[in-house]
């Protein structure tokens, strides 16, 4: 059965008759799976990562990786929960380091993560590795990677674009030592250099020194991956430099990791229980996380909702209203198409503010969020560096996806509230969330 039979072009987002009562089982994070098979990748052992999100940028990632020469086995269940996605408690990879080699042809698809990550793995091999991607790819800024990279003693062929294609022509090494970046366009390009600074001979010293850096809780998730595989970090957030890491040449342990729940790709699921004022259940969500999608546990309080988080996992309750909001998102980016589906549908006008980074994201998600919400009756402006939405009353219609998974689940969530919404290419989702159409379904009874 082709992908197009499962997902038609134009999906139905279905309508909730009444408030939900579920249980969602979201699958393993994607930033801590592609960060995790890096840090595996160059480690001086083997490692085991269970829980595993299977999705398609995690699996460019792994092919990746396999390309140049890592060992990648894995074991997958094939059953599915009943109360959500893949039942992933007896999933593993375990992840075998070897040397790495070109020359090897790499699909990074539109993952920010692989584009990014990858290169300064790749100045480590034994021959080029060549870059390329899905035409959006083209388009994502990647001058922070590649420029540093220079600095820090690689040879790379990008005929002056700073963006894909390119490649990279490994020496088996790479000298390191200080560089600075602008990373004000994506937190990606300074986790991208501290995910093998270890495996540099000097080591890296990364300093930013541009605008307000963005999405500052994935930087802190690589800082605390590094450390639980051995490596020695000096960051701002202990009492470091402000804006400067320095991580040590060393040798990386593995580990055998359990991957937490994506709790950004539980957004929309939580958005259900407050759009519809029923209750939603995610089981494993973490005490403690570097994860973004924790914020939501605030942010959705306070556009109406209530939660409570046990050992078992977080509850979030609707209350049958839901309030506009005023945040900053300048931290939690990703989660801002989700929020703003949410805000189309409170009872007073909302500003999300500090994501002019996200016009650099799969799409402009600025500028499609306004057209998508208006298209359907709404009163989305654009400011400099976010929304600012006036809920409207709003009708049927075409949701546009732009092939980004995180407008698909938006405009889901819309749909819920909405009768008549077809979101275009619901597909996109299998992104980050491949059994989103299912359990969305699910979560509704259907």
């Amino acid at each position: 059965m082709t992908e197009s039979s499962v997902h038609p072009a134009l999906w139905p987002a279905p309508h909730a008759s009444g408030a939900v009562d579920a249980t969602v089982t979201v699958p393993g994070s994607k930033s801590v799976t592609n960060r995790a098979l890096v840090l595996a990748a160059l480690s001086s052992e083997p490692g085991w990562l269970r829980r595993p999100l299977r999705s398609r940028d995690t699996l460019l990632m792994a092919e990746a990786l396999r390309a140049m020469g890592v060992g990648i086995e894995e074991t997958v269940s094939s059953s599915s929960s009943v109360t959500g996605g893949p039942d992933a408690s007896g999933e593993a990879w375990r992840v075998i380091p070897a040397g790495l080699h070109g020359p090897v042809t790499i699909d990074v698809g539109n993952a920010g993560t692989v584009m990014r990550f990858l290169p300064p793995v790749a100045a480590l091999a034994d021959g080029p590795v060549h870059f390329d991607g899905d035409p959006r790819s083209y388009e994502r800024p990647l001058n922070g990677v590649i420029d540093a990279l220079r600095v820090l003693g690689a040879r790379i062929d990008d005929d002056g674009r700073g963006s894909l294609p390119m490649t990279v022509h490994g020496g088996g090494a790479l000298d390191g030592g200080p560089v600075a970046i602008d990373a004000s366009s994506s937190s990606q390009f300074v986790s991208a250099l501290l995910l093998s600074a270890p495996r540099f001979n000097q080591g890296v010293e990364v300093r930013h020194t541009g605008a307000r850096l963005p999405s500052m809780p994935h930087i802190r998730m690589t800082v605390d991956m590094l450390r639980a595989v051995g490596a020695q970090v000096d960051e701002p957030e202990t009492g470091g430099e402000p804006n400067v890491w320095r991580v040590s040449p060393s040798a990386l342990l593995g580990r055998d990791l359990t991957v937490e729940p994506d709790l950004s790709n539980a957004q929309p699921f939580l958005a259900a229980a407050l759009v519809t004022g029923g209750r939603v259940t995610v089981p494993d969500w973490p005490l403690r996380t570097t994860q973004p999608g924790d914020a939501l546990r605030d942010i959705f309080t306070a556009m109406g909702g209530s939660c409570e988080l046990t050992e078992h996992g977080l509850t979030f309750t609707g209350s049958g209203r839901i309030h506009g909001i005023d945040v900053d998102l300048g931290e939690v980016g990703e989660l801002t198409p989700g929020i703003a589906a949410v805000a189309a549908l409170a009872d007073s006008p909302s500003t999300l503010s500090g994501v002019a980074h996200l016009r650099l994201h799969e799409t402009d998600r600025l500028a499609a969020l306004t057209k998508e919400i208006n298209e359907l009756g709404g009163e989305v402006t654009e400011t400099a560096d976010g929304l600012h939405i006036r809920p409207r009353p709003l009708h049927g219609g075409t949701f546009h996806t732009y092939d980004d998974h995180r407008m698909a689940t938006a405009g889901s969530v819309i749909g819920l509230a909405v009768p008549g919404v077809e979101i275009e290419n619901v597909a996109t989702t299998a992104k980050t969330l491949p059994d989103f159409p299912q359990m969305w379904t699910r979560m509704l009874g259907a």
